[in-house]
This record gives structure tokens, sequence and C-alpha cells, in this order.
């Protein structure tokens, strides 16, 4: 992906620090224990001219941004020169300059993440510090017994909790890691692999062109982690095969949208939910990943036998002969990813090496593989702009990735101070009259309606906080949990009112986006139902520890899936199409074992 910076010489100060952040990141893992509150804060302060100044539009939001960015990196830098005091005075502000500093770190960060994905996020995160602040003064048993403001304000911004908690800490070790290696290959031939690997895997079939969009995606996405970077990267090659070949505008951008939100759950990156969750749960990544790998899969297959289903209503044809990848082309270019993802898992289940430091020697891998191109030939001058590429891609993605999950701190702090967190629990419990199902619906809306204004994985860290101590305490496993709610965390990409990857695919085809969200909540039932799969079947998440007990269930679950999917879309008669959704759904959720 070519980057929208203009060349100059600010050109070269966005390389500069995107190199800076990676050559960081990649130190800390290979350098060994470096004090939280020294990579932290240092985090933070490389993410801060990308978040504020990069994505400035005017003058007055490049000047002020410059004066946030100034601010910030003060204060970052403050601290980490500052760690080993600071760590005595245990979250306590000890006078006025530290309680003026913890105040312009905290706006600045609300003001980072508002650049980045916009106000939404902020403005929750804002609604949560006013509560702890003034939420004595709330009554009732939502209000709180009041909190010093030094030992607040410290515990959010100078000790391990807040924005230096362990939220932070997985951006800086885990995310960041899986972020670069994401940008590495992205910049080279992998992309073009995982689309010719798609096209001679699915090419030739009825509705090729639809399957070869799913694969691609499903491929792409388990690098990206973003449902609209996975529209906008693979849709700019597979939704113009599929227009061409006469597919229906809203069927196509349906398809790449489902398709590329399958990515943010299918293993290994998952939007950084699953590094997050590792955290949260305190399960093993690989374990997470295994786990998590059988429902994703099911995901898919729904939305491919969906494909099928509208390829026999619309008579969709395969891709042509002469668009279909060569056998020499499929090998050489798959290489480019094959072998970093060969070394990523060799390194976590072979070599036993942690999730971050298997990455970063895929990374380095794929970072030799940009020295050529599908003909294996060098090019200084293409391998030169391949690192640029690198760097300004990796810069500013890490940079929104750790605004986010900065911002999203704020409020997890003040949950966990306050005791509001609890509170919302305990309400849950109550609302649910106490039965896990009436819980699910609950948390299922309040995911949804999150979702539709902050980005998937804070989304996810959100309602998991308040939601997973309820459902824990109606039997729920902790893993099912966090995965129920960071799936349905995803149910705003494609459901309306607020749909991003709809959006996206919609206009890059000039189509309606309605009918484009209808045809993809049909094709992306799979997104609505796995999750309540999962928990009707907890089985389907043991493939680590049982794999046979798991594939037979998730052999069953995919039957049912497979049902529900084709008799939504099928063009058969009514009675038929009942009697298979209603089979199916039997099959997904009652016939367990």
């Amino acid at each position: 992906m070519q980057s929208a910076v203009k060349p100059g010489l600010g050109r070269w100060v966005w390389i500069s620090l995107g190199a800076l952040s990676i050559v960081f990141h990649l130190w800390l893992i290979f350098s060994g224990l470096v004090p939280n509150l020294v990579s932290r804060p240092l985090h933070m302060a490389l993410a801060l001219p990308w978040a504020l100044i990069f994505v400035a539009k005017t003058p007055v939001q490049k000047v002020t941004g410059a004066l946030f960015t100034a601010v910030g990196l003060f204060g970052c830098l403050w601290i980490a020169l500052h760690h080993s005091e600071l760590s005595d005075q245990y979250g306590f502000l000890t006078d006025n300059f530290q309680v003026i500093l913890s105040l312009a770190l905290l706006v600045t960060v609300l003001e980072m993440a508002r650049r980045a994905i916009g106000w939404p996020l902020p403005l929750v995160a804002s609604l949560a510090l006013i509560y702890g602040f003034w939420g004595q003064y709330i009554p009732g048993e939502f209000g709180h017994g009041g909190l010093p403001v030094e030992s607040m304000l410290g515990t959010l911004t100078i000790a391990e909790g807040g924005l230096w908690g362990s939220l932070t800490g997985v951006s800086v070790s885990i995310v960041a890691i899986f972020v670069i290696f994401g940008a590495v290959l992205n910049a080279g031939e992998a992309g073009q692999g995982f689309m010719n690997v798609a096209g001679a895997a699915a090419g030739r079939l009825r509705g090729g062109a639809a399957k070869v969009s799913v694969i691609s995606s499903a491929l792409f996405g388990s690098i990206s982690g973003s449902a609209s970077a996975n529209v906008a990267s693979t849709g700019a090659i597979t939704l113009p095969a599929m227009t061409k070949l006469g597919y229906p505008k809203r069927l196509a951008a349906a398809v790449e949208a489902v398709a590329s939100s399958g990515g943010q759950i299918m293993p290994p990156l998952m939007g950084a939910g699953a590094f997050v969750m590792v955290e949260l749960t305190g399960h093993p990544y690989a374990e997470i990943m295994v786990a998590a790998l059988p429902p994703a899969i099911l995901y898919f297959l729904a939305v491919w036998i969906g494909i099928n289903a509208y390829a026999g209503r619309y008579d969709l044809p395969g891709l042509p002969e002469e668009d279909q990848p060569s056998l020499r082309a499929v090998v050489i270019t798959s290489a480019f990813f094959l072998v970093p993802f060969v070394i990523l898992l060799w390194g976590m289940f072979g070599g036993g090496y942690t999730p971050q430091y298997a990455a970063c020697i895929a990374l380095l891998a794929g970072a030799v593989l940009l020295f050529f191109d599908a003909r294996l030939t060098f090019d200084v001058r293409r391998s030169r702009d391949r690192f640029i590429d690198v760097c300004l891609n990796a810069g500013r993605q890490v940079s929104m990735i750790a605004a986010i999950i900065l911002c999203a701190s704020i409020v997890i702090g003040v949950l966990g101070l306050t005791g509001l967190g609890v509170k919302i629990t305990s309400l849950l419990l109550s609302g649910s009259g106490g039965m896990l199902w009436p819980a699910l619906l609950l948390t299922a809306i309040a995911c949804l309606v999150l979702g539709m204004e902050v980005p998937t994985t804070a989304a996810y860290v959100i309602c998991v906080s308040v939601a997973g101590p309820a459902l824990g305490e109606l039997g729920l496993d902790p893993l099912q949990a966090h995965l129920f709610v960071f799936w349905f965390a995803l149910l705003s990409t494609i459901t309306p009112p607020v749909c991003g990857a709809v959006f996206i695919a919609a206009g890059m085809v000039e189509e309606n986006w309605l009918k484009v969200a209808g045809t993809a909540m049909s094709l992306g039932v799979g997104l609505y139902l796995v999750p309540l799969a999962m928990v009707a079947n907890p089985s389907l998440l043991l493939l680590g520890s049982q794999p046979l007990l798991a594939l037979g269930v998730s052999l069953k679950v995919a039957v049912g899936l497979g049902a529900i999917s084709f008799g939504i879309i099928s063009p058969r008669i009514w009675p038929l199409r009942i009697a298979l959704i209603g089979g199916g759904a039997a099959i997904t959720f009652l016939f367990g074992f």
C-alpha cells in the first residue's frame, strides 16, 4: 500500500519516525526486561506525532497538534526519566507540578484518540473521568465514596494502572510487533500471494470471483486485523473482478464487507483482540489462537454456502481462465507469506518462543523477502520504496492502536478505582434475572451499541470488563465469555445503522449502502450465530485439548449453519426455507455432545 505522504523533507521526517518506532519495539523484545514506566511512556511518545500531527488536515490542526505533541512528549519523557522515584510513590502525586502533568497527559491522550478515531471513545473516557472526580455526588448505589484527586490521578498516570497498565503493556510488547509484521508482509508480494492462492483454489468454481474474495480476505485479515483495511486492500482487486463478471453490485460489496469483517476473527492477529485476551484471561496466546480457529472457519464456511446459494439465484460464473493465476505464480508468490508464517508458527509451537519473539524472527525473514519480486528479481529502488512504505504504515498503524488502547485504559482504570464495573455487573445480573441467555442478549446489545461508535478492540475491552464477570458468575467459562463479547463487538461492521465495512465497500462500487447491508447480514449470518453456538457447544473451543471432540462438534455446527445460511438465501419455496432454517437452528444449538 503506497503512502499518501507527499515527497519532500517532511516525508523523510515521517519515514525516520516510523523507522525509530520499528527499531524501538524490536529492541524491547530482543533486549530483555525494560521497566514498564520506561517502555510504556516511550511507546506513547512515539505514537504522539502520528496521532496528532500526521493526521492534521489544516494549519490550525497542525499547530495545535504540535502543541499537544510537545506537552505529551514532555510528560512521557519525564515519567520515563523519573520512573524509579515514581515507583516509590505508589500512585500518589506529591505536588502541584505532578497534578498538572497528570491532567495534561490525560487530556493529551483524549485528544490523541479523538484525532485518530473520532469523538465516541474519548467521550466515554471523559465521562468516566468526570464520574471519578464527582461520582460521590451521585445518589444511590451508583455513586462512590469519593477519591482523593492525588490518588486517582496518580494511579492513572504515574503507576502501572490507567495509562501504563497491562493493556498498554500488550500494545507495547505484542500488538506493535504484529502490526509491524503485517506492514512488512503488505509491502511486498504477500498480498499478491494471497490473491493468487485464492484464485487457484476457488477461481474455477461457480461464484468463483466471490469465493476468491472470501479466501483472500481471510488470509489478508489474518495479518491486517482491520476490517476497513481489508476492504480497501483486497476489495480494490476483487470488487472490479466481480462487477466485471456481472455480479450485482450489492452482492459484490456485501461479499467483500462480510469476508473482510471475518478477517478480524481469523487467527493469528484478530485485530489485536487475541493479545488483549491473553492479558485479560491469563490464557496463553497459542491456546487462544487454537480455540478461536474452529469458530472462524465456521464463519467463513457459512459465507461460502451463502455464496453458493446466491450463485444459484444469479447464475454467477467463475473467473475467466485468462484471469486465473498460473501454477508458477501461485508457488512463487505464496512463498512470500508462507515462509514468514511457517517461521512464526514454528517459533511459537516448535521453538517454544513467546509470540512476540517468534513474530520478530518472522518479521526479519519477511524483510529479507522485500528485496525480491514475483519474478525473483532484485531492484534497489523498488526495495527502498517498500521499506519506506513499511516505516510509514507501521508508524501510523502502531500509533492508532496505541491511541485506542491508551484511551480505553482510562475507562478501565476508572472502573477499577470507583467500583463502577462491579455495579454494572450487578445490574446486568439483576436485569437478566440470574439467567445466562438473557444476560447474553443484554451483553450482545451492549456490544452492538458500543461497537457502532468505537473500534472493535476498544468495544471488546470495555464490554468484557463489565459483562465478563457477570457471565462468569452465570457459569460461562472465561474464554467463552471473552470470545462471545469479541465476536459481538464486530457486529457493527455489517449491521446498520453504523456499518463501517459496508460503507467502504458500497462506496467502492457506488451502490446504496442499505442494500449492501441487507445482503451482508444474510451472508454474514455466522457472525450472529457462531458466538451463540460457542455457548451452546463449549467443546467447540477445545481443539487444543480434545481435538476429536472439537472436530465432531464443529462438524455438527457446520451442518446446522450451512442449512440456516442456505435457507435464508436460497430461492426455493418458503416452507422448505423455513424447514432448513428451523432444522439448522436445532442442529446448531440443541443437539450437543
